[in-house]
């Protein structure tokens, strides 16, 4: 087409922009294993989004407790700085009931946490998914069990079908905006009895708060 002097269809999907930079994201580690060495205990998981500094101060969630980070090992060695996506252990001023599933967070832009969640999804599996039926929900490193509460009018969800539904976790979950933290603001819809994935979903915040 003579008018059109754009870039050819690969050049532009090689180089659009598909969201926003982890380390400028604000800064989630979920908790993936806890190490103890003596009295000491280090957390350790991959940093999703952000940067975490030693003297930051943390929030752990769901507990709401705080600390300040007093070290941090990168690939075995001290660092001062750690950034998404880094693996990670990271040491705490203060002795915390720290766990697997929990996640550490700096910084003003703290996670929602929630017992209702509002998604958009697009269920995967050739099991329809109900208004009633119980899941697990895999949220990063934590998983908790969950009711389909609502599925935004549909009957049912089958296998390619997209759609809006809420659940409500036994367990709250620190999420983000999908479109703010991709990350932290997508989650799995697992089987609980065959351990199948049934349904990818994206957390919206904004539909959680109309």
């Amino acid at each position: 087409m003579d008018w059109y002097e754009g870039p050819a269809l690969l050049e532009f999907l090689e180089t659009v922009p598909v969201g926003a930079e982890p380390m400028s994201a604000p800064a989630r580690l979920p908790v993936q294993y806890v190490i103890r060495h003596g009295e000491v205990r280090h957390y350790a998981g991959q940093l999703v989004s952000g940067t975490l500094r030693v003297g930051d101060r943390v929030t752990v969630h769901p507990s709401g407790e705080t600390s300040e980070i007093v070290g941090i090992d990168v690939l075995g060695r001290d660092a001062g700085l750690a950034y998404a996506p880094q693996s990670l252990t990271l040491r705490l001023a203060d002795q915390r009931d720290v766990s697997r599933g929990d996640m550490i967070t700096a910084g003003p832009d703290a996670p929602a946490l929630t017992q209702d969640v509002r998604a958009a999804v697009c269920h995967l599996a050739d099991r329809a998914l109900r208004v009633g039926d119980r899941v697990l929900v895999k949220h990063t490193t934590r998983t908790v069990k969950a009711i389909v509460k609502d599925l935004g009018g549909a009957g049912e969800l089958t296998a390619n079908d997209l759609g809006r539904i809420t659940l409500r976790t036994a367990g709250p979950l620190a999420l983000d905006d999908y479109a703010d933290v991709r990350r932290t603001g997508a989650f799995l819809l697992v089987d609980p009895a065959d351990g199948s994935t049934l349904t990818a979903g994206m957390a919206d915040l904004s539909a959680q708060d109309a």
